[in-house]
């Protein structure tokens, strides 16, 4: 009997979704969602940051209109893949627990993550437990340090505070995935989803880099020796 394939999702964080949109780039998500052959989800707490909040804001409710206009066919609620928002609010309370407490300055916990990053990071655990391969795309930095070189971070505080930063080991915040509007970027160019040519992929990258992606100049310029 053939093993059953895991579903694949794609876990947007605020983050990416607004360094896609910020560019004009948003048109992109459908034709990136068709590529992956899987679902984009996005956490309740992200809806309200890019929909809720500023469907209220005359100067982004465009913008909302047009995060709506995605919502429930290329953006979709984790309920459509079956984790009700109570497993992701048990979830996220461990998130805040740990993530809130790696670091502590002068007596204090740093903060880490706010409620967006925190359901991302969730659901993604819970999916993971699903059998669900799972990738976030977040374009803040703290996010993916924090999971993926926790020491980093650490240094980072160090430097940003100027003062000795403490840090516990990480437990449940450990081999997650992830990537950023960057990537997603060069998969659209890539397929020849962007209509645009001479030093397109150049202007690709430094656009989302400008608009919050945190992706270094030397990153964009290994991409750039690649594609040379």
């Amino acid at each position: 009997m053939e093993k059953k394939k895991p579903k694949k999702i794609l876990i947007f964080d605020a983050s990416s979704i607004i360094s896609l949109a910020m560019n004009g780039l948003d048109y992109l998500l459908p034709k990136l969602k068709e590529d992956f052959e899987g679902e984009f989800i996005i956490p309740q707490a992200v809806k309200k940051e890019i929909i809720d909040k500023p469907s209220k804001i005359k100067k982004f409710k465009l913008e909302s209109l047009k995060m709506q206009e995605l919502l429930g066919d290329t953006l979709e609620l984790p309920s459509s893949i079956g984790i009700s928002q109570k497993e992701i609010e048990k979830f996220k309370n461990k998130v805040f627990n740990e993530a809130n407490h790696l670091y502590n300055a002068k007596g204090k916990d740093i903060e880490a993550v706010h409620q967006g990053e925190a359901e991302c990071l969730a659901l993604s655990l819970i999916a993971k437990g699903k059998n669900i391969m799972a990738v976030m795309v977040v374009d803040e930095r703290t996010t993916r340090m924090i999971v993926e070189k926790p020491e980093n971070m650490k240094k980072l505080y160090q430097k940003k505070l100027h003062t000795k930063v403490k840090m516990k080991k990480p437990k449940l915040l450990k081999n997650l995935l992830f990537i950023r509007s960057s990537e997603l970027a060069y998969v659209a160019y890539k397929k020849g989803h962007i209509n645009l040519k001479n030093n397109v992929l150049d202007a690709l990258l430094y656009a989302v880099k400008n608009k919050g992606c945190a992706i270094s100049t030397d990153e964009i310029k290994e991409i750039e020796k690649l594609e040379n």
